[in-house]
């Protein structure tokens, strides 16, 4: 299984990005998705989830109300939209799946054994 992700860039505060994470190989449309991010001398923490079929989504409290997390099984695609940024959201952010199938969605980081290179988003205030 690989991911990889894309979608980062440079914005500003309030403003808007949506990541996508696409997936090749046989894990995907019956596996259960995440976002995680690591910033600058943190350590990494989960950002969002979704379940295998894409109607059960996970939040951290810090996105909740400006992240969404979506899925396309056809493309084998996983999306983050992320509205409202803020320069703490400034990190790597990866996506990662697991060989859990019709299971999740998980928010933590231990079921999931497949993640992408990352991709850097950064918010200037």
């Amino acid at each position: 299984v690989k991911l990889v992700e894309s979608g980062g860039g440079l914005v500003q505060a309030g403003d808007s990005l949506r990541l996508s994470c696409t997936a090749s190989g046989d894990t995907f449309s019956s596996n259960p998705m995440a976002w995680f991010r690591q910033g600058s001398g943190k350590e990494r923490e989960s950002v969002a989830a979704i379940n295998w079929s894409g109607d059960s989504t996970l939040y951290t409290d810090s996105v909740k109300g400006r992240f969404t997390i979506s899925r396309d099984n056809a493309k084998n695609t996983v999306y983050l939209q992320m509205n409202s940024l803020k320069p703490e959201d400034t990190a790597i952010y990866y996506c990662a799946t697991t060989s859990y199938a019709y299971a999740g969605p998980f928010l933590e980081s231990r079921p999931y054994e497949y993640w992408g290179q990352g991709t850097q988003v950064t918010v200037s205030s």
